[in-house]
């Protein structure tokens, strides 16, 4: 048994599955689209097929960025111990995985219908390129909000056959938020990617960050109170918006020294905004009609 946890062990810290909140971040949007596209309890072959679309993506995204990032990990010093960094895996042990895991989500996503499975090409194709952007431009943070929320739209596509203006709303939402909680994960490498080269919105912004971001985490509710009027949302959808408001306070308050260890934990707390948006929305759809 040991012998089989060393050899699997690489590749689970490969694709993060000990490491979850990249998972929970993705899934959230994810969810919260589903539940608006369905007006409540969506499809069950959908759900199924989002749900484990969610963690086969985000773990090929992982080997993918990896591979890309094969010879700057050992550079920072939250990324050395990742395994193509330390050569336990070689980039083709990354390429495969990658492969593997996009080929069986093909097949989940060839379950719907022919909207979601072209979209669905869009999504690997962001998926596979997001990594390379932080070499040619300062936004992949923009960039990684764009492969993270394509899933928002194909949920409204699989759920309904249609992408309407209130999923590219959502799909908004999403990039904005992404921006947000990537910025400061980056901010806790600032120095490291200072000293390898790497562009990030964190670089960018500079002195400004937290400013920027406070900007961006208002710019994120506003285009959900533009979603919120146009679905006529109850009150308990604006309650969850106040709940947000006051955790992006909080990751403002903690992050104000710009530690490195601080700015993760803001970033992690990202996972409750993206929990509370989703409860809001179920919330809702429960008790909305009978109201």
């Amino acid at each position: 048994m040991s012998t089989i946890k060393r050899t699997l062990s690489p590749y689970i810290r490969l694709m993060r599955l000990d490491r979850p909140i990249g998972i929970l971040l993705l899934m959230w949007p994810t969810l919260s689209a589903l539940w608006m596209a369905a007006e409540g309890l969506p499809d069950t072959t959908v759900l199924f097929v989002f749900v484990f679309g969610v963690i086969l993506m985000r773990s090929a995204g992982c080997a993918i960025n990896d591979y890309a990032d094969r010879d700057i990990d050992g550079q920072v010093w939250r990324t050395r111990a990742r395994p193509l960094a330390t050569g336990e895996l070689k980039a083709r042990d990354a390429l495969l995985v990658f492969g593997g895991i996009a080929l069986i989500a093909f097949y989940l996503v060839s379950l719907l219908n022919t909207l979601t499975i072209w979209m669905s090409l869009v999504g690997v194709a962001l998926a596979a390129s997001y990594p390379f952007m932080k070499r040619y431009t300062y936004l992949p943070q923009l960039y990684l909000g764009m492969a993270f929320g394509w899933a928002i739209p194909m949920a409204f596509a699989a759920q309904t056959g249609t992408v309407p203006v209130v999923a590219w709303l959502l799909f908004l939402a999403n990039i904005i938020w992404t921006t947000v909680y990537d910025t400061f994960y980056a901010m806790a490498d600032r120095e490291d990617d200072l000293l390898a080269g790497v562009k990030s919105t964190a670089v960018l912004f500079g002195d400004d960050d937290l400013k920027i971001l406070a900007i961006l985490q208002i710019a994120f509710l506003l285009v959900l109170v533009m979603i919120g009027k146009q679905l006529a949302m109850s009150s308990v959808f604006y309650l969850g918006l106040l709940v947000m408001l006051g955790l992006f306070v909080y990751q403002q308050f903690i992050s104000r020294k710009r530690e490195p260890q601080a700015c993760l934990q803001a970033f992690l707390n990202n996972n409750w905004v993206g929990l509370t948006l989703f409860v809001s929305l179920v919330l809702h759809y429960l008790f909305a009609p009978a109201v």
